[in-house]
């Protein structure tokens, strides 16, 4: 028998977190933050002590885990996806309590032990690699297998499940990029042959499942900010560049560009400097031979002092995408920080808002500051890292599940995915299953 709890990820975007018995033992799979309520807690400070697993599902940034507490003795592994915070974010706080290991692919495991040494938690649980393709037997029932994707992340996985019963997919986040940046494309290959065998049951990134269209590839995002920052005159103007600091692939492609432009690359800021490094620790980028990093404080106060003299020899890339408080680019915006933009100065955002009202707000401001200062603005220069609703039909097509569940949302983003599905023929209610937080279900 399987039954699947839909621990979180299934009422808002964002805090993951999935729980799959078999029989009588039990795979988790990611254990994400809310990120919104993690960016109101630590910007506005409502939480006066340190963050503990009580505090956090207090106030709703992490999953709520209480709902499986009679599953807790039964979990063999918590395995996750990708490298991003609200897949990893709650594992320093909840997986302690869980006598299982943490299975990820390098470059997950490097970034979570980073997170857990910044954070200066220590966790008991053994912290295993896994490479994409790879398969590890958990039990005489259970085989977890990583089947390569592509996210906006680098070594982003589906995790197949495979039981007695059939596979699990377990498909949260992902894209199908076929022309990606850094690794390989999606292993097509190997899905269908997991459908072939028989799926069970397909939980999968329903985010953009509204969305009329194929999401495109990261190599168009590349194009985008070769445009903007080749096609466009800035050679008198400091330039900056914004994006998501796991976002590797993009910040390959704005290192080359810099390169062109002759300019001096600088990183600032402390998650810039986490995922980076991590991503040099196993060998996959190496962005120093080329950039500064600059991650602290103090360094990144002196590193602008210096910038200021003659900043169009610059080009800097910082944290700050979505408006964080925070974060350099927008204390550069509130004159926080010792360096004074000049009209013309150019900011690229190469991301999206994250549609939450926070981060909205968040951007909203930073943007009407940035305009005060004379500053030109490119926005959007971007492509998503989550499918839309014709990469979702291709996935279906190609596992053929036996029952399909949306995730990552709350049900305005979850019902356009199990109206897809009742276009190729399954049934809501019956074979679609639109879940919510805490929610339990059988199936066969």
């Amino acid at each position: 028998m399987i039954e699947i709890c839909t621990v979180g990820g299934f009422s808002e975007v964002g805090k993951n977190m999935t729980a799959i018995k078999v029989d009588d033992e039990v795979i988790i799979c990611d254990m994400g933050f809310f990120l919104p309520e993690i960016i109101r807690l630590q910007d506005e400070e409502v939480v006066k002590e340190k963050f503990t697993k009580k505090n956090l599902i207090q106030y709703g940034a992490i999953p709520n885990d209480e709902v499986i507490k009679k599953w807790k003795d039964k979990v063999k592994a918590i395995v996750v996806t990708h490298c991003h915070l609200d897949h990893i974010g709650a594992i320093p706080y909840m997986a302690e309590q869980y006598k299982a290991p943490v299975i990820g692919t390098p470059y997950s495991i490097e970034v979570l032990k980073a997170i857990l040494k910044d954070e200066k938690i220590r966790i008991k649980n053994k912290l295993k690699t896994l490479n994409s393709n790879a398969k590890v037997k958990i039990s005489d029932k259970i085989t977890i297998e990583f089947v390569n994707m592509t996210h906006s992340t680098p070594q982003t996985v589906m995790i197949a499940i495979h039981t007695p019963y059939g596979a699990i997919i377990y498909a949260n986040d992902f894209k199908f990029d076929n022309h990606p940046v850094i690794g390989k494309k999606p292993n097509y290959k190997r899905l269908k042959e997991i459908g072939k065998k028989g799926v069970i049951a397909l939980i999968a990134d329903a985010l953009y499942s509204d969305a009329n269209m194929k999401t495109p590839s990261e190599k168009v995002a590349r194009e985008l900010l070769k445009d903007v920052l080749l096609g466009i005159n800035n050679k008198d103007h400091l330039v900056i560049v914004t994006t998501f600091a796991s976002q590797i692939a993009r910040l390959k492609s704005i290192i080359e560009f810099g390169k062109k432009m002759n300019r001096k690359i600088i990183f600032l800021g402390r998650s810039l400097q986490k995922y980076v490094t991590a991503a040099e620790n196993i060998k996959l980028v190496n962005f120093t031979k080329d950039v500064e990093l600059v991650g602290f404080a103090s360094q990144v106060r002196k590193k602008l002092k210096e910038i200021q003299k003659n900043p169009k020899k610059y080009l800097i890339v910082c944290t700050g995408n979505q408006g964080e408080p925070r974060a350099v680019l927008t204390r550069l915006a509130l004159s926080e920080l010792p360096y004074n933009f000049k009209p013309g100065d150019h900011v690229v955002f190469s991301c999206r808002v994250i549609p939450a009202p926070i981060n909205i707000a968040n951007r909203t401001m930073l943007e009407e500051k940035l305009k005060e200062k004379g500053i030109r603005i490119f926005r959007d220069i971007h492509s998503s890292g989550h499918a839309a609703r014709e990469d979702l039909r291709d996935l279906i097509h190609l596992v053929k599940p036996k029952h399909v569940f949306p995730a990552h949302g709350d049900i305005t983003k979850l019902t356009p995915m199990a109206e897809l599905a009742r276009e190729l023929g399954y049934e809501i209610g019956k074979d679609v299953h639109l879940m919510r937080d805490g929610q339990f279900i059988k199936i066969e």
